[in-house]
């Protein structure tokens, strides 16, 4: 009959071994994902956001739905949550705090990139429910605020609800005549050409979901049309589930001074299919594989600079409320009253993917440096991320001047945007155990 010490031992042993992580006590490393899809369309005539010559005038209609499509990755113990939204840019500051806590509560999941695919022909996501502020004049935006948080939520909830084990493979090729730089005069203009994708399948290589990574302004419906649309964002996306069988998740890059190059393609639905046609076979050629050593890193920071448009100056208020409406730019007044607080996100995938994103519209050059200094199997840049504070340009394109890179749609300090890449490269550096700054 075993003693008392002994039993004391043996309960203490099975403690430990249920104390230690996955994978150390004979058990397969955890690696799965699962997707779900929710539509974001406005139900009821919202402002719509995108373009000043529209000012406060209410949608009249939908032209193609948008959705928040949710992809959900578990590496080892650790979640995280990509969402695309054919949106403008993601939820504003509140909205996102409801957000994570909200997915939280329901997952556990902390890390998350919600990223706009930067369409103009979605809703304005800068009201607030205070008095001149949105309140009374737009409460039909008020209402859709909380439904789009609540279908983000349950998208998330329910992609972490489908999750399976998994295989995965990444892919980057440089693609051309699909996008150009629309603010440089100076020859080299930086463009980022990489179209990157995520290629998810279950154990028996059925696709399970494809992430799209590019770079371009949805800008090609016109301003005059006030109808929702995903532009070509929804096409790309259809082409790559007809081609691959799997739903398709499209993360907005750093296109702040890039647009699409349209060549022969007459409209969006047509550039969008051949981006997408792209993009799958790009996925549909790579090869997945179980990640030997499933793993997660994370690092998140809200930057400040100052700012160097001052939205108190009584003028220039003036100015941009006749170029867009008092309500909005009452928030934009708020958003900036402690300076320009923009949120950098960072992840390192297995200990050789990484995928940083920055609330804005990141001109190329800073996403083609950072993927370059990286040194990384691939870089996943998103613009657009867990918020959005305008324009980043170069110190360059800032010198050199234009829209894009001046203080009307730029405000944040000059340098701003090295600085937060600098942080992204030391942190991927700091994350594989390379580079101790202490």
């Amino acid at each position: 009959m075993p003693t008392n010490k002994f039993r004391r031992r043996a309960a203490l042993a099975a403690v430990v071994l249920l104390a230690l992580p996955m994978g150390l006590c004979g058990q397969k490393p955890v690696f799965q994902a699962g997707t779900a899809r929710r539509d974001v369309t406005p139900k009821e005539p919202v402002p719509m956001w995108g373009y000043a010559s529209r000012r406060d005038n209410l949608s009249t209609g939908t032209k193609d739905p948008l959705y928040a499509d949710a992809l959900v990755i578990q590496a080892g113990r650790d979640k995280l949550a990509l969402v695309g939204l054919d949106l403008g840019r993601s939820p504003g500051e509140a909205s996102f705090e409801r957000l994570r806590q909200k997915i939280k509560a329901e997952t556990g999941i902390e890390r998350m990139f919600l990223v706009g695919s930067h369409t103009h022909h979605g809703p304005v996501l800068e009201l607030s429910d205070e008095e001149g502020k949105g309140r009374g004049r737009f409460d039909a935006t008020l209402r859709y605020y909380r439904q789009l948080e609540a279908a983000i939520a349950d998208a998330v909830i329910d992609a972490d609800r489908n999750m399976k084990a998994a295989r995965m493979a990444v892919g980057s090729v440089p693609l051309t005549g699909f996008n150009r730089n629309r603010h440089s005069k100076i020859e080299p203009k930086p463009v980022d050409r990489d179209l990157s994708v995520l290629r998810l399948d279950d154990l028996a290589g059925k696709p399970m979901a494809v992430l799209v990574n590019f770079a371009a302004h949805p800008t090609m419906l016109p301003d005059e049309l006030m109808e929702f649309s995903a532009d070509y964002a929804g096409a790309l996306k259809q082409a790559v589930t007809r081609e691959t069988g799997a739903p398709a998740i499209f993360m907005q890059g750093a296109l702040g001074d890039l647009s699409t190059d349209r060549g022969p393609r007459k409209d969006y639905a047509e550039y969008g299919q051949a981006l997408g046609l792209e993009a799958a076979r790009l996925a549909l050629s790579l090869t997945t594989e179980t990640p030997p050593k499933p793993s997660m890193e994370w690092r998140e920071e809200r930057f400040r600079f100052e700012s160097r448009t001052n939205f108190n100056n009584p003028l220039l208020r003036t100015l941009f409320e006749k170029a867009f409406f008092a309500e909005l730019v009452a928030n934009y007044v708020d958003e900036y009253k402690d300076g320009v607080r923009p949120r950098l996100s960072v992840l390192l995938l297995n200990g050789d993917i990484g995928m940083v994103g920055c609330s804005g519209e990141v001109f190329s050059a800073h996403a083609v440096r950072l993927k370059e200094r990286a040194r990384l199997r691939q870089v996943f840049f998103f613009g657009l991320a867990n918020g959005y504070h305008q324009y980043f340009p170069t110190i360059e394109a800032a010198a050199e001047g234009g829209y894009g890179a001046d203080n009307m749609v730029s405000p944040a300090a000059v340098g701003a945007g090295e600085r937060m890449m600098d942080s992204a490269l030391m942190w991927l550096y700091q994350m594989r155990g390379r580079l101790n700054t202490n």
